[in-house]
């Protein structure tokens, strides 16, 4: 496993364009690539620069069916300077996306918790000060 070198998380979705605004307006995820139609597939893929970690949403033609799962299923990105990470909740509130009370407590104070288009939960962890 040693040589293994990129990691990709892929979920359905129902709101495509949706979930690009969020991810890719909204958080200022870099867009590493994308698709229409492959086997009735839309999908596109978000990643962190210099990064082999992504994220990929895809959109079947005919549905994708996908629930939200329960409000401690999150994605978590650690992220070092308070300021970016105030930024990124102001460009969320603006789209329309507030912040939500995290389900965990271990959240509260010191992050913030915004749902995706899907209800799917983000948290932005400040990092700062914290012991690696």
């Amino acid at each position: 496993m040693k040589n293994w070198v990129q990691f990709r998380i892929a979920r359905p979705t129902d709101q495509l364009d949706e979930i690009k605004k969020f991810y890719g307006e909204g958080l200022g995820l870099k867009r590493v690539a994308g698709f229409e139609n492959h086997d009735g597939y839309d999908g596109v893929m978000y990643g962190l620069p210099d990064v082999e970690y992504h994220l990929e949403f895809t959109q079947y033609i005919g549905g994708s069916p996908c629930p939200a799962p329960t409000k401690d299923n999150l994605l978590v990105f650690y992220i070092p300077n308070k300021n970016e990470i105030h930024e990124i909740k102001n460009r969320l509130q603006l789209m329309g996306y507030e912040e939500v009370e995290p389900e965990n407590p271990y959240w509260l104070g010191k992050s913030v918790t915004v749902e995706d288009p899907d209800g799917w939960r983000i948290v932005l962890m400040n990092t700062e000060g914290l012991k690696k």
